[in-house]
């Protein structure tokens, strides 16, 4: 694990505090959307698919406060949109580092490098930089070819500037877990914190639908990716939540543990799913028919989900109020995994071309889950 102490006894502490006041709901991360606009129209997103008017509307750093406060969260992701893109992001970042939250601030780092030095370095603040893999992968991903390179050298920079810097990583059906290992080796070269991952969610507004999986594939795909690891791969997720998308551990989803807001409210349910929204938090906790959710409700729209949004405020859960858990979690920060059928898969397997950059073909494919 590469997070640091005092942000790991920050999330621990304020578990507790909550358990001890008997709440039962209560959020780790505060999804904070202040835009919908963006610089890149990728495959898999279902953010940007709105109509000029919206995508025109932004957050004011009052209400971002607002809504850390109402939901008193001890983090704060920051995604979009293209968050860089707003005119008061510094504005916005600093109002939250003097509140002594945890920033993840994600960007596609298209202006990484230009906006750097209006930054100031601070363990609050880290840049999550969308990367999804080396960059034939990734400029198929973002449909922009050299995307990946404009990400990089941004990624360089804010490195050699101090700056706490995850690359965070979605990846699709078909990607070459090898690939993907080899990418791990490139990106904590350059120096970055940690790797933050995760299966891609289906997103109804996606123009490209045929490459999200099920959680079956997900299963194989992370068990073949995550096994037989090197010590030399440090990862800013909780252990538990990886051992789930390999398929060691079962979890339900908790969708109050990320709630998102935005120019149009409290999401609800949650960052992926938009089934209405209210004006308060409060309102959004009390409301929501959280039962309707989640993989054990039989809600089609939960049925294939296992992002970390939902399911890595579980594992948190579990890491830090049971032995057992805390246990597990400190045994996989140090566990290689070693799998000799994850390694033959790896040895075994054989790249799947894909189309040409941009051709995006849609599609009804159904995703199941199945036992293989």
């Amino acid at each position: 694990m590469a997070i640091p102490i005092s942000q790991v006894w920050t999330v621990a502490t304020y578990v507790w505090k909550q358990k001890l006041k008997g709440n039962k709901r209560y959020p780790l991360v505060l999804m904070l959307e202040p835009l919908f606009r963006c610089n890149l129209a990728c495959a898999g997103c279902g953010k940007v698919q709105y109509p000029p008017h919206i995508l025109k509307k932004q957050l004011s750093p009052e209400e971002c406060f607002a809504a850390v406060e109402e939901s008193g969260v001890p983090m704060v992701s920051i995604p979009g949109g293209e968050p860089l893109l707003h005119p008061q992001i510094v504005e916005i970042v600093n109002g939250l580092i003097a509140r002594k939250k945890y920033i993840y601030l994600c960007t596609n780092a298209l202006e990484l490098k230009r906006r750097l030095p209006e930054f100031t370095p601070s363990k609050y603040l880290t840049f999550s930089v969308h990367l999804d893999g080396q960059r034939e992968h990734h400029d198929f991903s973002v449909c922009r070819e050299g995307g990946w390179d404009i990400a990089v050298e941004g990624i360089k920079e804010a490195v050699k500037r101090g700056f706490r810097v995850t690359p965070n990583s979605t990846f699709f059906d078909g990607v070459d877990p090898n690939s993907v290992r080899a990418y791990f080796d490139e990106v904590m070269a350059m120096g970055v914190e940690g790797i933050v991952l995760s299966p891609g969610y289906s997103y109804d507004k996606a123009p490209d639908q045929s490459h999200f999986m099920g959680r079956a594939k997900v299963r194989r795909l992370f068990r073949a990716i995550l096994s037989n690891r090197k010590k030399s791969w440090k990862f800013n997720m909780s252990p538990l939540f990886l051992e789930f998308l390999m398929g060691d551990r079962q979890y339900e989803c908790t969708p109050w543990g990320s709630p998102s807001y935005s120019i149009f409210g409290w999401q609800k349910p949650c960052y992926l799913l938009q089934d209405g929204y209210t004006e308060t938090y409060k309102e959004l906790i009390e409301t929501t028919k959280w039962e309707e959710y989640g993989v054990a409700s039989g809600n089609p729209k939960c049925a294939n989900c296992m992002v970390s949004c939902g399911y890595e405020p579980t594992a948190v859960i579990d890491g830090f109020l049971s032995w057992r858990g805390f246990w597990a979690m400190a045994k996989g920060n140090f566990n290689a995994y070693k799998d000799e059928h994850a390694q033959k898969v790896l040895n075994d397997y054989r790249p799947e071309g894909h189309a040409p950059l941009v051709q995006i073909k849609s599609g009804d494919r159904v995703m199941e889950e199945t036992n293989a």
